[in-house]
């Protein structure tokens, strides 16, 4: 076939193509270049256009479809762009449920399409026949199935523009087998916002104003800044207002890596195994500015013990966040990147200099307590000194992709993100598995960076088959295993509020080795603190995939910590 160029050649045809062509096109005027996905029956007509596409749209095999969504999640974090993911009918559309159900409480802006039955058969059970469509519709910002094949490259467009817009989030299409056969001209437009769909709410300047006059007279303030500053792309704004006002800023788990760490003014890691200082003094602030965070539990312990003594902005794009978890005096409801701007021209500039050094305080006590004994260990290695090890020598410039349990935290506290879009890690849903296809797509979306996945034993073997698409793919990852034979974080509650009662946390693993070493990806394997330096240099200076196996101590436990139903101030630092 004749290489299609894009323009109008691309975005019009009078000449009748197949509505699986019409997804492929459409794809491509909405300038996709990667997607993530895995044949079967129900998508195969679209599968049979890719064909033709090859030098146009990049498609990864994975092994899963679950990895084809959590790929397009990494991607999608990494690039700023829309990943997208494919999959069959039946199971395959609902393999990567709980993918969808990730992206939407990360705010991850993705797009699933999905093959169906022919029409005909709809409502019939038919072989592969579920209705993704209602399945898919709590943890969606949109779920459609196509009815005709004339309306594709119209739904598609508006599935992307949604998907993007306002609190970005996963869009799923689902497109019965008949329609993918189905022809009729093409003609394409992209899709805006006087079509009616509600990207963004009107900044009042009534609002920035009341904001503004808070800032001004507050003498104990915190800003907590959420993944909305990352999304906006408001890290400019959010330093420019911190320098002005003088507020030490607080980042939630995935606002990480959008205030630069090495500031005089960031005072470390909201939540549960986040740093002291935040967490301690928080029921201390007389002002909390929140920006892009929706105070989840994680971050605000016990509700009714929480920050009783402050005022609260609370500056998010998505109104239904806004007073859904704690009470605030000021709504700011916003763009955070509009809204910062605003509130940059209207407050004072002060300094909190004696404020600023409690935290300071709170840190020299954790420093003491607790970080140097896990960076510079006795005897061992521990996850935090594996950490320690990785950012140096990537100089903290890396995209650092986690999965979710103890080294998900220790990565998160020790890893200081110096560059936007660095972290990328499962929040709300904590869904293990996440890291190893997500890095996938994370390396895909920043080429032209280091991309390093942290995993645990136990999230590495819920998907460890994509190790077959990053060996097929010569995907870059640099793949580091922190091996310490248990579900960790599991137990570690259960040594601390169940008597030491390890029921079923201990992992009977295999040797990762000839696991690896069969998918010809490079491999080495480290248990001695001296082995360590040498063996990160080797994996970093090795141009395509590698995986580090590093035997870390089984009972080591993440601090400090605020226990469930805690409130936020009663820190354990052992």
């Amino acid at each position: 076939m004749e290489n299609i160029q894009y323009g109008e050649t691309l975005r019009r045809s009078e000449q009748p193509i197949t509505g699986a062509e019409a997804i492929v096109r459409t794809l491509l005027c909405e300038n996709v270049d990667i997607l993530f996905g895995y044949p079967g029956g129900g998508i195969m007509p679209t599968y049979d256009a890719l064909f033709d596409y090859k030098n146009e749209l990049r498609h990864i095999l994975v092994r899963h479809e679950q990895g084809a969504i959590h790929a397009a999640q990494g991607y999608a974090r990494s690039s700023g762009k829309v990943g997208v993911a494919l999959a069959t009918s039946g199971p395959g559309a609902t393999n990567l449920v709980t993918g969808i159900a990730d992206a939407y409480l990360d705010s991850t802006p993705v797009v699933c399409l999905t093959g169906q039955v022919g029409g005909k058969l709809l409502g019939t059970d038919a072989f592969q026949e579920i209705d993704i469509m209602n399945i898919s519709l709590p943890i969606t910002k949109w779920s459609v199935q196509i009815r005709s094949v004339e309306e594709i490259p119209d739904v598609i467009a508006r599935a992307f523009y949604i998907a993007r817009s306002g609190r970005p989030g996963p869009v799923l299409v689902d497109i019965p087998k008949d329609i993918q056969f189905a022809k009729a001209p093409y003609s394409y437009t992209p899709w805006s916002s006087s079509k009616g769909v509600k990207v963004k709410p009107t900044l009042s300047m009534k609002q920035v104003e009341a904001a503004a006059a808070l800032i001004n007279e507050a003498c104990r303030p915190m800003m907590l800044v959420g993944q909305g500053v990352t999304l906006s792309g408001a890290e400019k704004e959010l330093l420019q207002l911190a320098e002005i006002s003088g507020i030490p800023v607080a980042q939630t788990l995935l606002g990480l890596s959008s205030f630069p760490t090495d500031h005089p003014l960031y005072v470390g890691l909201l939540g549960m195994h986040g740093n002291y200082g935040p967490n301690l003094l928080t029921n201390e602030c007389d002002l909390l500015v929140a920006v892009g965070m929706r105070f989840d539990d994680r971050v605000t312990g016990d509700l009714s013990r929480y920050a009783k003594k402050a005022k609260i902005i609370h500056i998010d794009i998505d109104e239904a966040e806004i007073g859904k978890n704690v009470p605030v005096d000021v709504p700011v409801l916003a763009d955070a990147k509009e809204a910062l701007e605003a509130l940059c021209a209207c407050i004072s500039r002060r300094e909190h200099g004696s404020w600023v050094a409690r935290f300071k305080e709170c840190m020299a006590t954790e420093q003491q307590e607790v970080i140097e004994n896990q960076l510079h260990p006795k005897k061992g290695i521990t996850m935090g000194m594996v950490v320690k090890e990785v950012a140096e020598k990537t100089e903290g410039e890396a995209v650092v992709v986690t999965d979710v349990g103890q080294h998900q935290m220790v990565t998160s506290r020790y890893y200081p993100f110096k560059r936007q879009r660095s972290q990328i890690t499962s929040g709300g849903l904590g869904t293990m598995g996440f890291g190893l296809p997500a890095s996938m797509g994370a390396a895909l979306g920043a080429l032209h960076r280091t991309t390093v996945a942290v995993i645990g034993d136990g999230g590495l073997q819920m998907k460890i088959q994509e190790l077959g698409t990053i060996s097929n793919e010569n995907i870059p990852v640099k793949i580091v295993l922190l091996n310490n034979n248990f579900l960790g974080m599991v137990r570690q509650w259960q040594e601390l509020f169940f008597e030491k009662r390890y029921s079923f946390v201990e992992m009977s693993n295999p040797d990762f080795g000839m696991i690896v070493k069969g998918y010809g990806i490079p491999y080495e394997k480290v248990d001695k603190q001296e082995e360590l330096p040498l063996a990160v240099e080797r994996m970093l200076k090795c141009s395509g995939p590698y995986f580090l196996e590093v035997v870390v101590e089984k009972e080591d436990n993440v601090f400090p910590m605020v226990p469930a139903g805690c409130a936020v101030n009663e820190v354990r630092l052992k």
